[in-house]
């Protein structure tokens, strides 16, 4: 591989007229290595100080990691898995994806004007997504004019006019969206989501409709909250632990420290996932003796290698043999007080399982009765029950069914509501939860909306607004003009890559609030703006004051966070003032809001979040308590509060799905690989996999390989034919792979460009980037033309 050749690309892509919108088609020098069974220990450790030094900041970022997660300190820009309520390691309260992150924020690495002058945006697309994201910190507004090839520098006064000039000339504020990534605090998101209300629209799709979407909407109406019901507490007293579609080792690293102290406290761990991950096999804790010389922790006492989209077979199986349980032990399996006293629809969701087979329901699943048998049995008579479950269950198309049916397994057991039990949607970036808390949602309630006309005195848009699917197809017809994004990577994060780059290539305007450069940098609208702003760990000072932002972790706790790092350049402005700015330059005279206050000062911003959203009251106290506090959460409290079931959670009627396969077809998960977070990639390697120095891999079974003709290590071209259209991922090495027969998996977002716009999950309308139908074929060079056609 060439190193820092900004001309280094494939053959492939250099006779496109527009930059590149996916990586490279080239692969690099693939090596296979032992793979993992077990997490974390000294090579995590050794791993997070390599990235800092790497970013030429090992002292300044190993100062910052000793705040990060800590009381008095700022909180984890990577996932959002909470931080303990009492005690924190006072050594590094932080995994090794999170030392990552923030050695990717402390990077003395930065780039200005310069760089953009020496590099036209088309070369700068050739190279991969790593390259990409290893230039360093963006350092000054820059931006790029009508038929530009390279980004030029602009102030920040005539970023805010340009941006103003567009959002004006529309003929209906419908045609901007304001995207949200999920790092983005709870100040900035509530200011951000009332500029977009008074300017006029509800489009403000955001990562939540790619990651997590599936969760609340299978659980508000359900429960009356769209949020996890346990706290962190929770898992360290608990009987049964199951955690299904999600790898704690690489999405939530910290998680396993809370699944090793539920181990030693009793509980029984059940790993649910086509793949055995490293990750729910063993833990080495780093800051324990055992963790460093020892054998460290076992986690999954029982793995279940589920077949991709076989869960809700599983779940049913395992239902039915509970049943079974409590006919032969009345009253000692299903909690019979609380089904009575809390659900209804128990009649109807009993008369299913009439239908079902055992051995059926296990040939669906790909897990043998034995297993089946084994996990019910742990779960038979037991009623503190927590399950887990990531995107391995919300990107499926029937994920919101799924979540679903893990709430009637809960509400069978009587399993929810009550300490050491409940369930838990890991999400994954820090304070995703929190933006939607903030107002963040293309669909406001009308009580939402209320409270904002009689605490503002405007009347804010009541049509709800776009999706991030939704949203696409607009800016593809022309519906969207202006795209206006809070951080993240909206070409990289999003499916159907080459028709949604084309879509983005369609707008007037596309303005990037930023910290790093990435793919949707170069993949822009007409005109496009890049506008630096400072990260979780910069020193944010206001008015001489130094300032602390709030975030929201996944259960629901609210704390504050304070950067202590001097920011790499002074033109960085935080993304509270960004908003501000913007409003006051887009919005004149024409607003009720007083844009200057909330840019002059957080507490302001805060004041009047407690007037508006409910769970915040005395907000600029309670934030500076230590550890925060906790937001209300009636499921939590055993209390279902629903629109069309009143105070009962109700048991729900699914369906297992037909997932017939044509002879030649073979169902694809997308996954991250371990040196990686979203679409951020800190490295080529997938440690606990062992992958090294690859990411166009594909990974099958043995048997298939073999059916197929195929060889571990032949290159090979995957197909998706998804709404009679020819999509095609080019050049992969397969790898032989524990991977049940007919499924695969590969890493996005080098495969995106095989989950069509119209493959999403029912009723949440998220991407489907875990059930994509492919089909694999020998390698061809002359598969570039065809690719070329298209594009």
């Amino acid at each position: 591989m060439q190193e820092d050749n900004l001309n280094n690309t494939s053959p492939e892509q250099t006779n496109n007229k527009e930059p590149a919108a996916e990586n490279p088609y080239q692969l690099l020098d693939l090596k296979l290595t032992r793979v993992g069974k077990w997490a974390a220990g000294v090579p995590a450790v050794m791993a997070a100080m390599s990235d800092l030094v790497e970013e030429k900041t090992f002292f300044r970022g190993n100062r910052a990691l000793l705040k990060m997660n800590q009381f008095n300190g700022f909180d984890c820009p990577s996932c959002a898995w909470p931080d303990p309520d009492d005690e924190r390691s006072p050594v590094g309260e932080y995994c090794e994806n999170g030392a990552k992150a923030l050695a990717e924020e402390a990077t003395t690495k930065k780039i200005n004007a310069a760089f953009f002058q020496a590099n036209a945006v088309y070369e700068l697309a050739k190279l991969d997504d790593y390259k990409i994201g290893k230039m360093g910190r963006l350092a000054e507004p820059m931006y790029m004019p009508l038929g530009g090839t390279h980004y030029q520098p602009i102030s920040w006064e005539d970023a805010f006019k340009k941006i103003a000039v567009h959002l004006n000339q529309l003929a209906s504020p419908d045609e901007a969206a304001f995207y949200t990534s999920g790092r983005t605090s709870n100040e900035a998101s509530f200011v951000y989501q009332l500029f977009a209300k008074v300017y006029g629209t509800n489009n403000m799709p955001d990562c939540s409709n790619m990651c997590h979407e599936t969760s609340g909407s299978a659980l508000l109406p359900t429960i009356g909250i769209g949020k996890g019901t346990v706290k962190l507490e929770d898992f360290y007293d608990t009987d049964v632990i199951v955690i299904i579609g999600q790898n704690p080792g690489t999405n939530a690293p910290r998680m396993m420290s809370a699944l090793e102290k539920g181990k030693k406290k009793g509980a029984k761990i059940i790993a649910i996932n086509p793949l055995p991950e490293a990750g729910l096999m063993g833990f080495h804790n780093p800051q324990q003796i055992n963790g460093i010389v020892g054998s460290g922790v076992k986690l999954a006492d029982l793995y279940l290698p589920v077949k991709i989209n076989g869960d809700m077979a599983l779940l049913k199986a395992i239902e039915l043999l509970l049943l079974d349980f409590e006919k032969k032990s009345p009253g000692e399996v299903l909690d019979h007080a609380f089904i009575e006293e809390k659900t209804t629809g128990y009649n109807a969701f009993l008369s299913q399982f009439e239908k079902y087979d055992l051995a059926e329901l296990s040939r669906q699943s790909g897990v043998s009765e034995a297993d089946i048998y084994e996990a019910a049995q742990m779960m038979a008579f037991k009623k503190r029950i927590i399950i887990c479950w990531g995107m391995g269950l919300t990107q499926q198309h029937n994920g919101v069914a799924l979540i679903r049916e893990i709430l009637n397994l809960l509400l069978l057991k009587g399993s929810i509501g009550k300490p050491g039990a409940g369930i838990c949607p890991v999400r994954g970036h820090s304070n995703v939860q929190g933006n939607r808390t903030m107002l963040i949602d293309e669909k406001p309630t009308d009580e939402q909306l209320d409270r904002l006309q009689d605490f503002f005195g405007f009347e804010p848009p009541r049509k709800h607004g776009y999706d991030v699917v939704h949203a696409i197809k607009a800016m593809h017809d022309g519906r969207l003009k202006v795209l206006f994004c809070m951080g993240g990577n909206f070409l990289s994060a999003t499916p159907d890559t080459t028709y949604t780059a084309e879509a983005m290539r369609r707008l007037s305007l596309t303005v990037y609030v930023s910290t790093k450069l990435n793919r949707s940098h170069l993949v822009h609208g007409q005109e496009s703006l890049i506008l630096p702003t400072l990260s979780r760990s910069d020193i944010d000072l206001v008015n001489g004051v130094h300032q602390f932002v709030s975030t929201e972790n996944s259960m629901g706790v609210v704390e504050w966070s304070r950067g202590m790092l001097k920011p790499v350049s002074e033109h960085l402005i935080n993304e509270t003032q960004i908003v501000c700015r913007m409003a006051i330059a887009t919005l004149g005279s024409r607003s009720v809001i007083n844009w200057q206050r909330y840019h002059d000062s957080y507490d302001a911003v805060r004041d009047d979040i407690e007037k508006c959203i409910p769970g915040f009251e005395n907000y600029n106290v309670r934030i500076r308590q230590k550890g925060g506090f906790y937001l209300p959460n009636t499921a939590r409290d055993g209390i279902f509060k629903t629109k069309t079931f009143g105070d009962r959670a109700p048991f729900t009627l699914t369906e297992i799905p037909d997932n017939t396969l044509a002879t030649d077809e073979y169902l694809m998960a997308t996954t991250r690989t371990h040196d990686q977070f979203n679409t951020t990639i800190y490295g080529l390697d997938d440690r606990y996999r062992g992958i090294k120095n690859e990411r166009r891999v594909i990974f099958m079974n043995s048997v298939d390989i073999e059916k197929a003709g195929f060889s571990p290590g032949e290159r090979v071209d995957l197909f998706n034919y998804d709404d009679g259209i020819e999509r095609i991922a080019p050049l992969f090495i397969i790898v032989s792979y524990q991977i049940p027969e007919r499924n695969a998996v590969t890493y996005f977002p080098e495969t995106n460009v095989l989950v069509s716009i119209n493959n999403v999950v029912k009723e949440s309308n998220m991407p489907a980037s875990k059930y994509v139908k492919i089909k694999i074929k020998k390698h061809d060079p002359t598969i570039y033309n065809r690719i070329n056609q298209v594009l």
